[in-house]
């Protein structure tokens, strides 16, 4: 989305100034001649009256002075006072008095004029600041110089009766004028700056709190700029207001520090790996206010949460009282525990709605018991009435027959009983585990140091089946799709068909024992049958010994401590933390992480599978002697890829476990198998 586009829209919505403003400059007190500032030089006095002002006595001249000056204060040329608007890359403003003055009058009176352009810099500000496209903070900080300029005027006005009275001197001039300087003097700098840099919104109050603390010296102009900042600060409290309250971003003029990214959807959380509509939808911008710095995080979530149930349909508004508006932002910070009395209420809400209303916890312990195999009578029933299905290419399986052999399973087993069954859904893979690891490994998977996955050593079925491809889905709705998002769900697919796998595997080899029960009447020490059981007893033991790993040394305990974490969560940041943490814990441990011992698991479970295909093949022709011959070579081949698989398998794993202590166990169980072996 296009940054400007906000800022297109604000002007396009808000009001037009009138073009007379522009086109007729008398009518808004641009009445000054201007010149080029090349020219400045050769700029002459001309004087409004024939006589000079040097022919009359000084008395007489000191009060024409007078006269002049109480209109130069107000930005307005005398008889014997001009002013010209010099042209050119800074342009500013010359006052020049009759040369024929007395030079202690043109002393005094110069003195006077930078009084003179700071009010008229300050007038043409509010002037300019005050159309409809410079934004609401500078409306507020224009109508606060309204008013300073009212007060300035009526001093002037009481100055002039004072004239009228004949009570009024030059130097009294000087005396009493001498206060505002200082003032107006500090205003016009901050005016200068933010009209050189086009600031606006947090631009401009970040200056006003800048130029007041440089101010420490001169109490009187400090408080007038911290005053100046409280009135300009009012309209973005108000847009702030309505944010944490609401959660509504009223910014007609995109001055507020929080975005919005219209284009972000909350359907693609389900849908894109890479969605980042919780991140991205409402975002912080470069410029916020110091004021706001240390609770800008605080602010953006306290809106992001409001905003969530006001998608659901839920609406819902922060109760606010007179002690919770959040008029203006003093040194006392009572706007900082408005705005913390509003983020507790607003995410105790939304998480009170995720865990009650949607009943996120209910959800999450469904997908352990099946993208997890928590609840394995299902998955027993279901490869038993899918395994023709399954047996077939990825391209020729049917999804849908998949999809009814499912629900079949699910309908005639304990899972009947859970609600959440029917969001289950099934799917098929067109990689092998190992390739899909790879190629997400940079979109779902976090950075683990480790290097990348090598397909030059990997040994994988030359025809891969639905078996090692198949895959669990879950459907999310929104706003469970908040915590449980795309690539959230990816990671729990990864673990299911590692496991999947490793119990298709753990069947197979089942099966083949079963096999050779046939031969228990039959004294068969010594043979090849004798052989075969040792082997396949070492490797039911080796893939036990791995899903015990994986279900009760990373699973079950991890999945408690995420339990145990989303209790005590207090908002749904951290819920979207405790569960993504323990996705990457699960991926972690369960060897997803580390490409050279997911591939060593993945070459021992071929090897395994492989012989358990050809024990089920060729133990039932064992009659016929040319394949008893066949079978032996086939077992000590088997044996000897197995236990240097093995062999190779245990110094790994050791040298894992310095780093990685969750292995021990599991290196303990293996290397305890290959001694056996």
């Amino acid at each position: 989305m296009d940054p400007n586009s906000n800022v297109v829209a604000a002007t396009m919505s808000s009001a037009v100034t009138p073009r007379w403003n522009i086109e007729r400059p008398y009518l808004t007190g641009r009445f000054h001649q201007e010149i080029n500032h090349s020219s400045s030089s050769q700029v002459s006095f001309s004087s409004g009256s024939d006589i000079l002002i040097g022919s009359y006595p000084i008395s007489v001249q000191e009060l024409l002075i007078i006269d002049d000056l109480l209109f130069a204060l107000l930005g307005i040329e005398g008889r014997y006072i001009s002013i010209k608007r010099l042209c050119g890359k800074e342009p500013h403003l010359l006052f020049q008095i009759d040369p024929s003055t007395d030079l202690a009058l043109q002393e005094l009176s110069q003195r006077l004029f930078p009084l003179c352009k700071n009010f008229i810099s300050i007038n043409d500000f509010v002037e300019s600041k005050s159309h409809f496209n410079t934004g609401l903070v500078n409306h507020a900080f224009a109508a606060s110089l309204r008013t300073l300029l009212l007060d300035y005027q009526a001093m002037v006005a009481q100055l002039e009766h004072q004239f009228h009275l004949g009570r009024l001197s030059l130097q009294g001039l000087w005396f009493f004028c001498q206060p505002m300087m200082g003032s107006m003097h500090a205003l016009s700098i901050v005016i200068e700056k933010l009209s050189a840099n086009n600031l606006s919104g947090s631009g401009t109050l970040n200056l006003l709190q800048s130029q007041a603390k440089s101010m420490a010296g001169d109490n009187e102009v400090r408080n007038l700029l911290e005053k100046m900042e409280q009135s300009a600060s009012s309209a973005y409290l108000h847009i702030l207001e309505r944010w944490v309250y609401e959660g509504i971003i009223d910014d007609p003029h995109n001055e507020f520090f929080i975005s919005e990214n219209k284009s972000l959807q909350k359907e693609s959380l389900t849908q894109d790996y890479e969605a980042k509509y919780w991140q991205h939808r409402y975002s912080l911008k470069d410029s916020i206010p110091n004021f706001l710095i240390s609770t800008a995080g605080t602010i953006l979530t306290t809106g992001k949460y409001l905003n969530v149930m006001r998608e659901c349909g839920h609406n819902v508004q922060v109760p606010i009282s007179d002690i919770l508006k959040i008029t203006h932002a003093g040194s006392n910070h009572h706007y900082i525990e408005c705005i913390k009395v509003a983020h507790a209420f607003a995410s105790t809400e939304l998480l009170k709605l995720i865990k009650e209303k949607y009943c996120l916890v209910g959800k999450l312990r469904s997908m352990k018991r099946y993208l997890l195999i928590d609840q394995g009578d299902f998955l027993v029933h279901f490869m038993d009435i899918a395994q023709d299905e399954l047996a077939k290419r990825p391209d020729e399986i049917s999804v849908e027959k998949l999809q009814s052999l499912l629900g079949l399973a699910l309908r005639s087993t304990a899972a009947a009983v859970d609600p959440c069954h029917e969001e289950l859904t099934c799917c098929v893979e067109r990689v092998p585990l190992l390739k899909r690891l790879a190629m997400l490994k940079k979109r779902v998977i976090p950075e683990t140091g480790q290097p990348a996955f090598s397909f030059d050593e990997l040994h994988e079925p030359v025809n891969i089946t639905g078996l090692e491809t198949f895959c669990l889905s879950y459907k999310v709705r929104w706003p469970l799709s908040l915590v449980i998002t795309r690539k959230a769900l990816t990671k729990y697919q990864l673990i299911f068909r590692f496991l999947f796998h490793c119990k298709h595997v753990n069947r197979q080899l089942c099966v083949a024992w079963q096999l050779h029960q046939g031969f228990r009447m039959i004294n068969i020490v010594g043979t090849v049958i004798s052989g075969s059981s040792i082997l396949c007893r070492n490797m039911i033991k080796f893939i036990n010994s791995l899903l015990h790993y994986l279900t009760f040394e990373v699973l079950e305990p991890n999945w408690h401590l995420m339990h145990d974490s989303l209790k005590t969560a207090k908002s749904i940041d951290e819920v979207i933390h405790h569960h993504d943490l323990f996705l990457d814990k699960c991926l972690k441990e369960c060897l997803l992480l580390s490409p050279q011992l997911i591939q060593k698991m993945e070459k021992l479970k071929l090897i395994c599978l492989q012989y358990a295909v050809a024990v089920q093949q060729l133990i039932p022709s064992m009659c016929m002697p040319p394949v008893d011959s066949m079978f032996s070579d086939s077992i000590i081949s088997f044996e000897k890829e197995f236990s240097n698989g093995l062999q190779s398998l245990g110094p790994m794993l050791n040298n894992t476990c310095e780093a990685e202590p969750y292995l021990t166990h599991l290196a303990q169980s293996i290397l305890g198998d290959a001694g056996d072996n």
